[in-house]
């Protein structure tokens, strides 16, 4: 389908409310090529739907990552819920795409569980641990509009909207 461009916070869809799928049709696969193609393009992990503006609650995630064949399509989970996080954590460095170069301490869970659709329309567990865990929690944020500032204190998040504004403003006068 097509490369999308992501959404960079502070960039207000990014707090939007995500909307469930209550069905699977064309375009719902549509936005899931979407995001595949994005995602790669970023050599990103995983992706929510809101980071590449549009509001349905789906994310994906890269399949080595989710336990499959490297040449498997992306894993898609639509209208995901966490149903269940161990209550041991370890604390790691975090990235995301919607905050280009930065990159944040953030402590969860070391598993979770998460409960979803698939493209296929059939509901599905999976159970995740280390970095995949971590990416399920990450990309499930993005559905509830918690992102990786949230986890920084007032100081620290003005600094990083202070770097991301002058990323903006030098694309913009390449651009223009």
């Amino acid at each position: 389908m097509a490369v999308r461009a992501v959404v960079v916070w502070p960039d207000d869809r990014l707090r939007q409310a995500s909307v469930p799928i209550v069905a699977i049709d064309e375009s719902v696969r549509a936005l899931y090529q979407d995001l595949v193609d994005s995602m790669y393009a970023e050599n990103g992990l995983g992706i929510a739907a809101l980071q590449i503006g549009d509001p349905r609650r789906m994310f994906i995630v890269e399949p080595k990552l989710a336990g499959r064949e490297p040449t498997d399509p992306p894993v898609a989970f639509i209208n995901p819920e966490v149903v269940w996080t161990s209550t041991e954590q370890q604390d790691s460095e975090e990235g995301c795409l919607s905050f280009p170069e930065i990159y944040i301490k953030v402590k969860r869970p070391l598993r979770a569980r998460v409960r979803a659709m698939g493209l296929d329309g059939e509901i599905f567990e999976i159970e995740g641990e280390g970095l995949m865990a971590r990416c399920l929690l990450h990309e499930n944020d993005h559905l509830t509009g918690k992102l990786l500032v949230d986890f920084v204190g007032p100081l620290k998040r003005q600094m990083i909207k202070k770097k991301l504004m002058k990323v903006k403003d030098a694309e913009l006068d390449e651009a223009g």
